[in-house]
């Protein structure tokens, strides 16, 4: 009687687990206290019951593999620089979610559950969207459990207007994804309504600028790879021609939008006169604030290039380079964020990890994941130009879940890369 309670615990177990990792795609988008209590379950499970499957993954899974390496180096930093242990532990804990994607690929092993997840984080973004819709059109009041920013004019709902178009871009490029391989005509025209109602509120309601360089970028590689798929299909050669058709017709498709919609108008010009109006040292605006982070915090790298300032060494570096003239405890830069504290060491590992993803993305079995994977390094490659994404705890939490969800199913060495 006692054996038969014991030996199906481990597959209870798994099962709550893999529950677990379906829902934070759910919550991701939604709200940070679900997603800690999601991760700390998780945790608090995985490191008594399944640690000889997740060490397995680690020694075999490149991808796991070289997240992990990043985050590794960001421990090892802690124990270096001036910033005490406490406070550099409180940044370590920023980028756990580094850590975790080996255990969302180990649990994410059964293709269903990953199905599952994937699609809770299209339902959370489709929730995310109607919210947005009823606000922006004010058929439903600003109540307080929504972001403290969000205003009819810019109606982001559970996260800043910046993560939300973020997150709506990919959103987006998976539902336009599934519109492709959909078979029948009902899912095609309800896959390709979300992807339309996204982009509209993209564009033309909330205010996130990286969200429109990722949407733009998104919309063109899945251009590319949809038309690179059907010509080798049909037998046809993918050459020039047909890339420069396709680059014009993306072109094309970004002047029409920038010129019909105010919201995407008015915001890229405002970008822009804070560019030209910025004058070193002097930021005063949003693009001027950013432009004055950049060039300080690319001295302190230079500074401190092999090895940095140490993990969480950033705010009191970039203070002493500033001689207390401007104060940020971020860059807005993934790439600086990195370097600064762990030096051109650290920066090397996370352009790994990007390269990992680009370089086993077509070793995955479908067609989706392959290209699912490549966009979401280039919607990250992008996101850490612009903003501190894997530091953040939405867009960090994000592209841990996303990158297991798209490579659990990697089998290296089956299909030669392209």
């Amino acid at each position: 009687m006692k054996t038969n309670i014991v030996k199906p615990l481990p597959q209870r177990l798994t099962v709550f687990l893999q529950w677990c990792v379906v829902l934070i795609g759910l919550s991701v988008p939604i709200t940070v206290v679900f997603d800690n209590v999601l991760l700390a379950l998780i945790l608090l499970f995985t490191l008594f019951r399944l640690k000889d499957g997740i060490v397995h993954i680690v020694s075999t899974h490149p991808v796991a593999r070289a997240a992990l390496l990043l985050f590794l180096i960001l421990d090892i930093a802690m124990f270096y620089g001036a910033t005490p242990l406490k406070d550099a532990l409180v940044i370590l804990v920023k980028y756990v979610d580094l850590a975790f994607i080996p255990v969302f690929i180990f649990l994410l092993s059964d293709p269903v559950v990953r199905l599952r997840a994937r699609r809770a984080f299209l339902l959370a973004m489709a929730v995310t969207l109607v919210i947005s819709y009823l606000i922006g059109f004010e058929w439903v009041a600003v109540t307080p459990w929504m972001h403290s920013w969000t205003v009819p004019s810019n109606p982001a709902i559970f996260h800043s207007h910046i993560t939300q178009n973020n997150m709506m871009a990919f959103a987006t490029f998976l539902a336009l994804l599934e519109w492709r391989d959909a078979t029948t005509r009902i899912m095609k025209s309800a896959w390709i309504l979300f992807a339309t109602l996204a982009m509209y509120n993209m564009l033309f309601m909330v205010a996130g600028r990286t969200g429109y360089l990722i949407l733009l970028v998104l919309l063109g590689w899945f251009a590319w790879s949809s038309f690179s798929r059907r010509m080798h299909r049909q037998g046809h050669v993918w050459d020039w021609r047909l890339k420069s058709l396709v680059i014009s017709m993306l072109m094309a498709g970004a002047l029409a939008s920038y010129n019909i919609s105010t919201h995407l108008h008015d915001r890229v010009a405002l970008a822009i006169s804070e560019y030209q109006n910025w004058v070193p040292g002097r930021g005063d605006t949003s693009i001027g604030q950013r432009m004055d982070f950049y060039s300080n915090t690319l001295q302190i790298v230079k500074d401190h290039a092999l090895i940095g300032v140490g993990t969480g060494g950033f705010p009191a570096a970039f203070e002493q380079q500033m001689n207390d003239l401007l104060k940020t405890k971020n860059p807005h830069n993934e790439y600086l964020m990195i370097s600064v504290q762990t030096g051109l060491i650290g920066l090397a590992l996370m352009l790994y990890l990007f390269y990992t993803h680009w370089r086993y993305a077509p070793m995955l079995e479908s067609h989706f994941e392959q290209d699912a994977a490549r966009g979401l390094l280039l919607a990250y490659a992008i996101n850490c130009m612009l903003n501190s994404a894997l530091m953040d705890h939405a867009d960090g939490l994000f592209f841990a879940f996303m990158t297991a969800v798209l490579f659990a199913n990697l089998k290296t060495g089956i299909k030669n890369d392209r």
